[in-house]
């Protein structure tokens, strides 16, 4: 991954919407090089997708719960039938398996807390093999680096 490279990337991930003759003008190519330097990147994985940062708070989701879970076991069929079930439930818009003292961190999103207590008691309670859940919520956001900066910063 040489400059330029990296450049696009950084471009793109402060604007996406960026059209291509001014990310090539900033990197110094031509625009049919530039565009197949992206599509490279495309092509290769770097760039997995394009799109909007939403507002939850202004789209009506007032409350973002960080959710640990726990579960009986970490055999691989317990764990593969855990993640079927948590995709299928709206709100939860991540879910990763983590290491220390639980199995699982989910981030959900809600209405408000009525919301999700509905959520916990009709979708979490039952999520198969969940031994413990425990919820904590975000009070305030707070602004960190763009992926980019933290991506590529001088090291």
């Amino acid at each position: 991954m040489d400059r330029i490279f990296t450049s696009i990337l950084k471009l793109l991930a402060a604007d996406a919407r960026a059209p291509v003759s001014g990310i090539a003008a900033d990197v110094g190519l031509s625009q049919s090089a530039c565009t197949r330097r992206i599509q490279a990147l495309e092509t290769s994985g770097h760039i997995q997708g394009y799109g909007a940062r939403l507002g939850y708070r202004e789209l009506g989701f007032k409350v973002t719960a960080l959710v640990d879970i726990t579960l009986g076991t970490q055999k691989e069929d317990d764990l593969d039938r855990f993640e079927r079930a948590v995709s299928a439930i709206d709100g939860v818009v991540e879910c990763a398996l983590v290491s220390g003292g639980q199995d699982y961190r989910l981030k959900i999103l809600a209405r408000d807390l009525d919301d999700y207590e509905r959520l916990h008691r009709e979708h979490l309670g039952r999520l198969p093999g969940v031994v413990t859940i425990n919820s904590s919520f975000v009070l305030r956001a707070v602004p960190t680096r763009s992926e980019a900066d933290a991506l590529f910063a001088a090291r």
